[in-house]
């Protein structure tokens, strides 16, 4: 049931030959790699006029000049990595960068950054989707947790069903909020200049005075605004699932969206300043400039649902980018191995699960909140970038003799470096506080982890090397098979011990005398033949007796030991708890005590007896 229930969810496997057939043309592409940083628009200016309102109203006008500083950076962070994309065609963003050009441990620093960053995304975009919602619908408010994680499952749900089909299915809702926002700028604009101001009826008013608007306010907004960058660099992680030429189509798409960003949000800042929005409260920002635009009617609703389904394809961006860096991470020996499958769906399952996963328990830990999520993000992503830009520098001035005009390609790539670099100064010391330093404490405790996981896949190789000592050969094989009662599934497992050709040893443990003799002579009844040996425990112990007696045929290399486990396997989940206790122990024992040298010739073979229901 559970399998049918998979395969109606994500479909029928694909084969191999079919992952060239998956790539995706520029449409589909922004649709997939920039539904994260379009989306920023629908709460960048928010989280900006949230910090400048602690001066007052009167500090508003401020968003304007920070939107237009926030702009030029993203337009010169694009500009650094519209090399990048050419550069490494092969994707990877600034973790193979960062490798190549810096060394191991920036790399890891930059892959730490990039991961929380991406579950962050699905988190923070998610819970404004539902903010948009309840906007809309304010009824729906108490029940925001539950709607953010059930989104978060079907847009898991969508990409385990692969690149191409979550395309096709995500392209229509971006192309439908562009549309929207734009319609929405358009009017506002026009309202304005051929209209004149709104009515005062549906206008907010800025009635308090500028108050208290020192430089580190103005940085605080300033770096609250940023949230608009994130998601830029998610084109240049993804340049293989672009239709060729890769580099050439990934290139164009990067430009595109920043258009496209640029003017979104600059618009939106622009008509939050001239229509005197003010955040906070039930509706978000966005939704108070349609309701004065467009009045209570169909289009204020087609706005925020355009605005919350672009948020929730934010998290899309996070669900194409995190597997895929995990992959080459996982190449690299850095996270398990699983991350580098390929599922069934030609996407890497794991990574896709492992991120709905912890995006779910974040959203739960912090309750759908955006503003309380909010300052955990972006620290991530300017990291990643200032490595990934200083990496470039770097690699233009080593092949500053092959590449002409280096020195241009690396002015840019320089100027994106100390542009983000600044930028990263400033969001670390101003959102320290308010929750920036977990990510800070993250990063390097999963840079550890990554260092830990890669020294145990060195020691892996090095201990199964051929080029050391092979094992002995079997000198002396003995077969252990430990029983109790007397029952078809012991049967079942004494045949196949004596297949093994080995020295055959049927054992008991005595923990009840009176039992153990009643036992013994249903054995001499059925199997007269069978010597069944006795191990006397005192202490009534099964496990410690058995593990000893086992040991004791291990006398020098070579003295191989076939432990035969016979086991229920129930027909239900919880009837596990009601069997093979005394099997479990046992294999726990004998697989997870500390190591010595006998250890190595231990071998556990189960037989099952499945049960009916």
């Amino acid at each position: 049931m559970f399998e049918s229930l998979r395969r109606w969810l994500i479909g029928p496997p694909l084969p191999t030959e079919r992952l060239k057939h998956e790539r995706l043309g520029r449409t589909q592409a922004l649709a997939v790699l920039s539904s994260d940083a379009l989306s920023s628009v629908a709460y960048a200016t928010e989280e900006i006029l949230l910090v400048l309102a602690a001066a007052g109203t009167g500090a508003f006008h401020l968003s304007w000049p920070i939107a237009i500083s926030i702009s030029a950076l993203l337009i010169i962070v694009a500009s650094s990595y519209y090399q990048t994309v050419h550069a490494y065609p092969q994707g990877g963003g600034a973790y193979l960068v960062t490798k190549d050009n810096l060394g191991t441990v920036p790399s890891l620093v930059a892959g730490a950054a990039l991961l929380i960053d991406y579950v962050l995304t699905v988190a923070v975009s998610t819970s404004a989707g539902i903010a948009a919602i309840t906007s809309a619908f304010p009824a729906l408010y108490p029940w925001r947790v539950l709607l953010a994680i059930l989104v978060v499952g079907f847009i898991t749900t969508v990409n385990l069903r692969g690149v191409k089909e979550s395309g096709r299915i995500f392209a229509v809702p971006t192309y439908f909020f562009i549309a929207t926002m734009f319609l929405l700028i358009g009017m506002g604009l026009a309202k304005w200049f051929f209209f004149g101001s709104p009515s005062a009826g549906m206008m907010t008013t800025w009635g308090e005075q500028a108050k208290n608007v020192g430089i580190f306010l103005i940085l605080r907004a300033f770096a609250s605004g940023c949230t608009a960058l994130t998601g830029v660099e998610a084109i240049s992680d993804g340049v293989p699932i672009f239709k060729p030429p890769e580099a050439d189509n990934a290139g164009k798409t990067l430009l595109t969206m920043v258009a496209i960003l640029v003017s979104m949000f600059l618009g939106i800042t622009w008509l939050a300043n001239h229509y005197h929005v003010v955040p906070g409260g039930e509706r978000t920002v966005l939704a108070q400039l349609a309701l004065q635009i467009f009045g209570n009617n169909a289009l204020f609703f087609l706005v925020q649902v355009g605005t919350a389904l672009i948020l929730f394809l934010a998290a899309n961006t996070s669900f194409s980018d995190f597997p895929r860096l995990s992959m080459w991470m996982a190449i690299d020996r850095f996270m398990p191995r699983q991350m580098a499958n390929l599922g069934d769906r030609l996407v890497y399952s794991n990574g896709i699960i492992t991120l709905g996963t912890l995006a779910s328990l974040l959203i739960i830990a912090f309750g759908a909140s955006t503003h309380a999520l909010i300052p955990l993000y972006a620290v991530g992503v300017f990291i990643s970038f200032t490595l990934s830009q200083s990496s470039m520098v770097l690699r233009w001035y080593r092949r500053r003799h092959k590449v002409r005009g280096w020195y241009y390609r690396a002015f840019f790539n320089g100027l994106g470096a100390i542009a983000t670099g600044v930028v990263l100064i400033i969001i670390a010391a101003m959102k320290f506080i308010h929750g920036a330093w977990i990510v800070l404490l993250l990063i390097p405790l999963f840079v550890k982890l990554f260092l830990d996981i890669h020294a145990h896949y060195i020691s892996l190789a090095s201990q199964l090397s051929m080029k050391k000592e092979l094992p002995p050969p079997v000198r002396r094989h003995t077969v252990v098979l430990p029983v109790s009662g007397l029952h078809r599934g012991v049967v079942k497992a004494l045949h196949y011990a004596k297949e093994l050709k080995g020295d055959l040893h049927v054992v008991m443990v005595d923990i009840d005398q009176e039992n153990t003799k009643k036992q013994l002579e249903r054995w001499r009844k059925w199997f007269p033949d069978l010597k069944i040996e006795v191990i006397p425990s005192p202490y009534r112990s099964v496990v410690d007796p058995l593990v000893e007696y086992i040991d004791g045929f291990v006398e020098e290399d070579g003295d191989f030991v076939t432990i035969v486990m016979p086991e229920f396997v129930p027909a239900k989940w919880w009837h596990h708890l009601l069997h093979n206790e005394t099997a479990w122990a046992l294999k726990v024992r004998l697989l997870f005590t500390k190591p010595d040298w006998r250890k190595r010739y231990r071998i556990i073979t189960d037989v099952p007896f499945y049960l009916k229901k």
